[in-house]
């Protein structure tokens, strides 16, 4: 249970002498359990400290490492090495390497730029080359105003003032690729005149490139080998850039660790406060290992204390931000307990942000309902699989990036939610695998056996052998049912488009009647213990900021399911309306004086307010219907691409390819859909209707200073 709550903290100080300063920096690194509380120089005797004169250089190393490895994708060694070996390797052969790879980076961008150029001047001269002039006649004149370029209207247009002789001028026109192009030469005193006559034909001046003689047409050919040379050239290093990037990139990446630990060591003197002969920690650590960081700190340090962070009841669980300038407690960052299993849902409750200290942390919760959203979205086995399988690749490609092992871990749940809950379904690639059709006369009537049962045709399903995943006695595709009360049926299958589509909108009106309550109570804890962020606290400050909701849920299913219930379905709830209206009606009560005792709100809005926030929580409830919705819209257009199955069986020949790919290429997009569109909802149900009832995102990571392991050993 431990995981539904963060780590509890401790603020830390640690002082001692100034000569030790270094070895305290040392242990700390080594530790990895402060998170710097950096002075901000308000004490009297006191100063920041200043880094290690060879941080400069140790900075500049680095920055080299960083820029090479901007340069290439490279991967780290599949085992730890030690780091006496990385830096025997930093001061001799890596450090040479890297000065080879940024003077072949260097000649790449210098090639680039010149194949850029030389295929502008490339695009020039196949323009000049319809005109059949010399190139280095079409310009540099000093009596005779040139222009030389393309446009838009027609030729005629300019010839026809040239032959009225109005303009008395010498003329070249042409067309290449469809452009046409002019090349007009007239003594100065007429330039104005056939500026205004060429731009009415939408005349764009082409640059003449410099310092070229001859027929632009016998350049090109030189120009193509120059182009031809340049690309040939561009390969040759790109390959030598990869060939470096396997040879030295385990070496770069272990460079760059510690390089990056040597750095951060030399600047740490900057977040610590230091006198002429003393100097002063302060920070927040994990309570779990106070007494492993006082032990270690107690030789190096002549004071150390830790004391356990409490929250000021009605004050607690914000951030640092400066929006709650009433809260005056500063607060610890937040820090997660260990996690295995769920450890990949930190990156949807990072995507929105930590939790204030001492509040529900819901990766725990996320761990169990977002895997169930998507797969009652998706449900489907093929696309399960697929992401299933595409999860593990991305976490084999891992290697040590945790980043990217998380997210191949987050992939895999989802595909086992999608791949149980298609077995549910039973659905294959967008095909039910139970399809059986009622047999009838030829009156159209259904025709059934001795006992008054339906007959039915032989399973028409194309993935039907998959029925033998189903060991169950099975009547025609449908086994158990359970009938729960209030309108809950469960099946099994659970044939989602087809008798059982209502049952699957009603369940998903549930489940987001009960995520949300799950939310409220929550919320309801949190105030309990921790208050609200105006300064209520307590069991009755709980009560009307989330039981009051509870309530007016509670209420309003017993009212709509008693009205419904009766006046549609004929059923036996008639006597539900009366208290669920009492409840629902209560509670919107309730809420008026919630609005104005606890949220500050004149009693005038909150007669107004109040009932319009109680119809607001409707829709938060309906929204978790986009559970059906979006699995039916991925389900047909799956069965779209599968009606090209039958014609594929019966086509000739050659056209089986064709359809093949059609098909593939349907299922491709139904699954590529599947992954991007029910992430989308079951991120917006989680994020949106469900933390708003409860959560405050205002922690602040817990960053704690120290070296991090990836491919190093520690020294």
């Amino acid at each position: 249970m431990s995981q539904i709550k963060t780590q509890r903290m401790g603020r830390i100080l640690a002082a001692g002498s100034k000569d030790r300063v270094d070895e305290v920096i040392e242990i700390l690194a080594k530790l990895n359990a402060i998170h710097f509380i950096e002075y901000d120089g308000t004490d009297d005797g006191f100063n920041l400290g200043t880094p290690k004169e060879e941080s400069e250089v140790v900075g500049k190393r680095l920055n080299k490492l960083r820029s090479a490895a901007s340069i290439i994708s490279f991967n780290g060694p599949k085992s730890m090495i030690s780091a006496d070996k990385v830096r025997e390797e930093l001061d001799n052969s890596l450090t040479d390497a890297v000065e080879q790879l940024l003077q072949k980076s260097s000649q790449f961008e210098s090639l680039e730029n010149s194949l850029s150029s030389v295929k502008e001047q490339k695009e020039i001269l196949e323009l000049l080359s319809c005109l059949d002039v010399d190139i280095d006649l079409l310009s540099g004149y000093s009596s005779l105003s040139s222009f030389v370029g393309t446009i838009s209207g027609s030729f005629s247009q300019i010839e026809s003032e040239i032959d009225n002789g109005e303009i008395p001028c010498i003329y070249y026109h042409g067309t290449s690729n469809g452009v046409k192009v002019v090349g007009v030469f007239v003594r100065n005193e007429f330039s104005n005149r056939l500026q205004t006559n060429l731009n009415q034909s939408g005349f764009q001046a082409i640059n003449i490139p410099e310092n070229m003689v001859g027929n632009p047409s016998l350049i090109l050919s030189d120009i193509q080998i120059k182009i031809d040379n340049i690309i040939s050239e561009k390969a040759s290093i790109s390959d030598e850039i990869k060939a470096w990037s396997e040879k030295y990139g385990p070496s770069l990446a272990c460079g760059l660790e510690v390089l990056e630990r040597d750095h951060d060591i030399l600047t740490a003197p900057v977040k610590i406060a230091v006198s002429n002969h003393a100097f002063f920690i302060d920070g927040w650590i994990e309570l779990s290992r106070s007494e492993e960081v006082q032990n270690a700190l107690k030789d190096a340090c002549l004071y150390t204390e830790v004391t356990p962070f409490k929250v000021k009841a009605g004050g607690g669980g914000h951030g640092h931000s400066d929006d709650h300038h009433h809260h005056h407690q500063e607060m610890p960052p937040i820090s997660y307990h260990e996690r295995k299993l769920s450890k990949p849902m930190e990156l949807l409750t990072d995507a929105v942000g930590r939790p204030a200290y001492g509040r529900i942390d819901p990766t725990l919760f996320m761990f169990v309902t977002y895997p169930i959203f998507f797969g009652m979205m998706l449900g489907d086995m093929a696309y399960g699989l697929v992401t299933l399988a595409l999860g593990a690749y991305v976490f084999s490609k891992a290697n040590s990036n945790e980043m990217i092992e998380l997210g191949g871990k987050f992939l895999i749940y989802i595909g086992l939610g999608t791949l149980i809950f298609g077995y549910i379904y039973a659905e294959f690639a967008g095909w039910e695998i139970f399809l059986y059709e009622k047999l009838t006369y030829a009156d159209g009537t259904y025709m059934k056996d001795s006992s008054g049962h339906y007959m039915y045709s032989e399973n028409l399903s194309p993935v039907a052998f998959l029925a033998n995943l189903y060991p169950f006695d099975l009547d025609h595709g449908y086994g158990p049912v359970a009938e729960l009360g209030y309108g809950i049926t469960l099946s099994f299958p659970f044939h989602r488009v087809g008798s059982h589509l209502t049952d699957l909108i009603i369940l998903t009106i549930y489940v987001g009647f009960f995520h949300i309550i799950i939310g409220k109570l929550i919320g309801f804890r949190d105030v309990m213990f921790y208050g609200t962020d105006h300064g209520h606290v307590g069991l009755v400050a709980a009560f009307f900021e989330h039981g009051v909701w509870i309530l007016l849920l509670i209420g309003g299913f017993f009212f709509s399911y008693g009205y419904l219930g009766h006046s549609k379905y004929g059923l036996d709830v008639e006597h539900l309306i009366l208290p669920g209206a009492i409840v629902a009606l209560s509670s919107v009560v309730m809420l008026i004086w919630t609005l104005y005792k606890y949220h500050g709100i004149p009693i005038a809005v909150s007669l107004i307010l109040a009932p319009i926030e109680a119809m607001g929580m409707m829709p938060s409830v309906i929204s978790y219907v986009r559970l059906f919705a979006v699995g039916i819209v991925g389900v047909k257009i799956a069965e779209t691409g599968n009606k090209l199955w039958e014609p594929m069986m019966e086509a000739e020949l050659y056209l089986v390819p064709v359809f093949f790919i059609g098909w593939l290429s349907v299922q491709a997009f139904a699954w590529a859909l599947g992954i991007f569109s029910p992430n989308i909802h079951a991120a917006r149900l989680h994020f949106v209707e469900w933390m708003r009832q409860y959560y405050d995102s205002s922690g602040e990571a817990f960053e704690p200073f120290g070296f991090r392991t990836n491919f190093v050993e520690v020294e």
